[in-house]
Order: structure tokens, then C-alpha cells, then sequence
């Protein structure tokens, strides 16, 4: 289970940084994307703040 949340949250993690980078190389959606790729970066903090827990 450890396993399977690193790696859910690695790649959340990955597609956050990668959304933070887009939002300034597109030309509409600037601010939408870049909160989704902060709520992105979020998720992947609390995945395995949450599975850890136990």
C-alpha cells in the first residue's frame, strides 16, 4: 500500500511541476492552470501525509 501511494503521488507531484510550467507557455488559461497545478502539488503532499498516518 506504501508503495502504490508513493507512486500516485510521485505522479501527481510530476504533473503539478509540469502544469506550473505550462500555465507560462500558454496563451489562455493561464490562472486555471496553475491552480491546478498547485492543487496538484497539495494532493501529492497529503497522499502520503494521510496513508502514513497509521
Amino acid at each position: 500500500m506504501h508503495i502504490l501511494s508513493f507512486v500516485i503521488a510521485m505522479a501527481a507531484f510530476v504533473l503539478g511541476i509540469w502544469l506550473f510550467g505550462l500555465a507560462f507557455s500558454v496563451d489562455a488559461w493561464q490562472g486555471a492552470i496553475f491552480f491546478s497545478g498547485i492543487l496538484a502539488v497539495s494532493a501529492a503532499i497529503a497522499i502520503p501525509a494521510h496513508v502514513l498516518r497509521d
